[in-house]
């Protein structure tokens, strides 16, 4: 109930809008509008031209013992208060009513009056021809702590606590540079602002993106809005050229509201009274900007809105900076394991070819075992009959073949550096077949390459196979292994052979064994190169049992007349679910399937 309809101290009660000398005050709002006012958080007291009090909200009323309906606000202690000698709102300096002497003050500016023990910011405006609204807030305390000042300055310090505290929960919540810049915006408009944008700075098109939330009316839900505008259209707004590239720890601006272009306010938003902006401080530069707009009619910022703002300001531009820098360090990995990531198999003329490659659990996408085909352009379709039956001497080995290599490795070592190697091999070989094609000479220059990295551990095992026709629509593979697993073969009608071929490790001895044999493989049949992570895996019942060369043999056997990109998934789940998720080693696998005349 208002203090308006309340009845004086030991007097007897008067109807609604009665004063306490009997003369008929103007009609009072409806009862809706008296709760509405009872449950403002800031003070409110209505005057009437003369100086009386016509309504005192509940706030007020606990602010101002004393004041009531009818109150002379000219005398006693809210004489200063209420300051009825300025025109309030008025837009000028005016005085009011008959009381000479009395400082004119400026109209519509807030102002601290001590108040008994209690400072009170006070803000007069003018309500109709014939009537004046103060609003009241409390300041602080003018002499010792009363209970009452105590009580709101705690409650207003623990809601900008709580406050700031939010924004640190929410802000630290993610390191998606977009997500950031709308938390600031939501918690801004959600306690400083009718609405509130965030422009982040130019990328290299020129544009400034921006993300902007707006409070919503009455039942209406806050809007949430994101675009774009060319970087020259921020620097014609004085002030925001300033907050997004200002020293991270500038100053505040208030920015012009006749000046506003349309695209910095919402559309509906009406006229903006009030526009600041704000530079978010990140890593020697303003990560973004803030800008706070309310509404015209609305309170301008004050003192204690910039320290708010300026405190949101530092949480959200250590949470931008920070997304900033994750996500460009993100697309600079991005960038540099894309090549290390393995290749897209080419199409190869009589053969067909998959495989699968599964870094270890520690290394994430990226490991030492590696597989890769070399396909020279001008051999795309390759020659039939390069290399004759054996290939480990004789003249033969001294011509210039071009075909199409395919190899498969593990580098010592595993995750980044591993991974890294594994690149440096697959480039290298590259180079290499600019000069040299026999799979036996470019395993030796490997190998001195290897031997001459500065890299530690630069050890490396592989196998390769040159291919070729050859009559009846059979495929040879020219294979030649360095301190590699031999490769497996699957013949048609199911019978697994391991190919008894074997080498030195590169990048350890300066000359290394090297052998060499040729692998037949009728239409249908298979060649299954592998890495050691595969066969050395602990899994199994126990967990701790190796699944061993004898059961990728058994488990190749059953995979007779499939789709090579079958057999290799179906390897593939095998070892899986011998592992049962325990940790493991890189596992590679490399099928090559003779395809034959028929296909």
């Amino acid at each position: 109930m208002s203090r308006a309809t309340r009845p004086a101290a030991g007097g007897p009660a008067r109807p609604p809008g009665m004063s306490r000398d009997g003369d008929r005050l103007p009609d009072l709002p409806p009862a809706v509008l008296f709760a509405a006012l009872d449950g403002c958080g800031d003070g409110v007291v209505l005057c009437d031209s003369v100086g009386r009090v016509v309504l005192v909200n509940a706030v007020a009323a606990e602010m101002l013992p004393g004041v009531e309906a009818g109150t002379d606000t000219a005398r006693g202690p809210a004489a200063e208060l209420f300051a009825h000698d300025a025109s309030p709102g008025s837009g000028g300096e005016v005085p009011h009513g008959d009381r000479p002497g009395r400082e004119v003050r400026p109209a519509d500016r807030p102002r601290e009056v001590r108040y008994g023990d209690r400072l009170i910011r006070v803000r007069g405006e003018r309500a109709g021809l014939d009537h004046h609204v103060w609003h009241l807030t409390y300041a602080g305390l003018a002499g010792p702590a009363g209970g009452v000042a105590a009580a709101f300055a705690l409650r207003a310090e623990r809601r900008r606590t709580e406050f700031l505290l939010d924004a640190g929960r929410r802000l630290s919540a993610s390191l998606n540079t977009r997500r950031c810049a709308r938390a600031t915006a939501e918690l801004a408009t959600g306690f400083l602002a009718d609405s509130a944008i965030v422009l982040l700075p130019a990328d290299l098109r020129r544009r400034v993106e921006w993300v902007r939330v707006t409070a919503g009316r009455g039942q209406a839900s806050a809007r949430f809005e994101e675009g774009a505008v060319p970087a020259a259209d921020t620097a014609t707004v004085a002030g925001l050229a300033d907050a997004l590239t200002a020293s991270p720890h500038g100053g505040v601006w208030r920015l012009d509201p006749a000046g506003t272009p349309g695209w910095l306010v919402p559309e509906g938003f009406g006229d903006a009274g009030h526009l600041m902006a704000i530079p978010l401080p990140g890593n020697g530069a303003p990560s973004a900007a803030l800008v706070l707009a309310r509404r015209a009619g609305g309170p301008p910022f004050d003192e204690e809105d910039e320290a708010l703002a300026r405190a949101l300001a530092v949480r959200a531009g250590a949470a931008i900076a920070a997304a900033t820098l994750y996500r460009e360090q993100s697309d600079t990995n991005a960038i540099l394991t894309g090549d290390l990531l393995p290749p897209d198999l080419p199409d190869v003329d009589g053969i067909e070819l998959a495989g699968s490659l599964r870094a270890s659990e520690q290394a994430g996408l990226i490991g030492g075992d590696f597989y890769d085909v070399y396909l020279p352009d001008a051999f795309a379709a390759f020659a039939a009959e390069p290399y004759p039956q054996d290939i480990t001497g004789g003249a033969a080995t001294d011509r210039d073949i071009r075909a199409p290599l395919v190899i498969l490795g593990d580098v010592c070592g595993k995750g980044a550096r591993a991974a890294v190697l594994a690149g440096q091999v697959r480039h290298s070989l590259r180079t290499l077949l600019l000069l040299e094609s026999r799979p036996e000479r470019l395993i030796e220059l490997l190998n001195r390459a290897l031997l001459a990295s500065p890299s530690p551990n630069s050890y490396v095992t592989l196998v390769m196979g040159a291919l070729s026709r050859a009559p009846g629509g059979h495929t040879r593979l020219h294979l030649s292994v360095a301190g590699h697993p031999p490769p497996l073969v699957l013949r048609r009608d199911g019978v697994v052979e391991r190919v008894a071929i074997r080498g030195s490790l590169l990048g350890a001895l300066k000359n290394p064994v090297l052998n060499a044999v040729t692998v037949d493989l009728a239409p249908g049949e298979v060649c299954l190169f592998y890495s050691d992570g595969v066969t050395e895996a602990f899994g199994g019942p126990s967990a701790r049992e190796m699944f061993g060369p004898a059961r990728l043999e058994a488990a190749l056997g059953t995979c007779a007349g499939m789709p090579v990109a079958a057999l290799v998934e179906r390897l593939e789940q095998i070892s899986t679910e011998w592992l049962a998720g325990g940790e493991h080693d890189d596992r590679a696998l490399l099928a090559i399937r003779a395809r034959g005349a028929s296909g």
